[in-house]
């Protein structure tokens, strides 16, 4: 099938024209739990999730950023009951991340300030590729270790024998992110923001570089606006989306036509 492009149509036609093993990363937020309207379109999520394990490589994976309404005074755990299902049908659970919005729209009433959105990174097996950030070691609270240290073990005769060994000083970053969103945060493009629901750009750019490599196929089953298109593109990775909306798919063309006049 074509890549480079979004399909005006239902995210389950365009994955049934697509091999077995044939994606690299997939990288979505879904419509749940009616949060937002969408143009009224439905969301078949055990069927959506079972041709996602289809379709992607062994060792590919999906990033599902995703969250809960509230109803009848409860959080609804479509989040968890979706990861558990992605999980029942083949997929590993390999990270729970969290997307947390540092200027969050304010809200009222008995519940803390909303601020966070769950990233469940789902792998077929292990992960081919993990380009990891790293982040400095921290030493605070009072941490009076060094970065070298002292090993002792016994040897066959019972001395002690004394090595020396070092704690990294580069480690794996957290698996909580933070985004300032809105206008001039989320995507300068301002066409963007006429989707109910956008991406924050870097957010996508972390994953897109964490989970795969130049070349690879990045794809969006939901591509609304298109920011993991116009991401994958600034990264020389390929992409596919799925779109029903006519409406979004005009969006997402206006935003890569800006990308693609800046390359020529």
């Amino acid at each position: 099938m074509e890549i480079n492009k979004t399909y005006n149509e239902d995210c389950l036609i365009t994955m049934g024209r697509m091999d077995d093993n044939f994606i690299d990363l997939t990288i979505t937020s879904p419509p749940y739990d009616d949060l937002r309207a969408y143009n009224g379109y439905s969301f078949p999520f055990e069927d959506i999730a079972r041709e996602l394990y289809r379709v992607t490589k062994q060792g590919g994976v999906v990033v599902w950023v995703v969250n809960d309404a509230t109803k009848k005074g409860s959080e609804t755990l479509s989040s968890f009951k979706q990861a558990i299902y992605f999980n029942e049908i083949g997929f590993n659970v390999h990270d729970t991340m969290i997307y947390r919005k540092l200027n969050p729209p304010p809200n009222a009433g008995t519940r803390y300030q909303q601020s966070f959105e769950y990233m469940f990174v789902l792998s077929k097996g292990k992960p081919n590729t993990t380009n990891i950030s790293l982040r400095p070691r921290s030493n605070k609270c009072n941490d009076k270790r060094t970065y070298r240290k002292k090993k002792f073990s016994r040897n066959k005769d019972g001395e002690f024998n004394e090595n020396d060994y070092y704690i990294k000083e580069m480690v794996p970053d957290y698996n909580v992110w933070d985004f300032y969103v809105g206008g001039g945060n989320t995507t300068n493009d301002k066409v963007a923001f006429k989707h109910p629901a956008i991406f924050p750009e870097e957010l996508v750019k972390k994953h897109i570089l964490s989970w795969s490599n130049e070349g690879d196929i990045i794809y969006d089953p939901f591509m609304g606006s298109g920011t993991t298109s116009k991401i994958s593109i600034l990264t020389k990775r390929n992409y596919i989306g799925s779109e029903i909306s006519e409406e979004y798919c005009n969006i997402e063309k206006e935003r890569l036509s800006i990308i693609n006049g800046r390359n020529d």
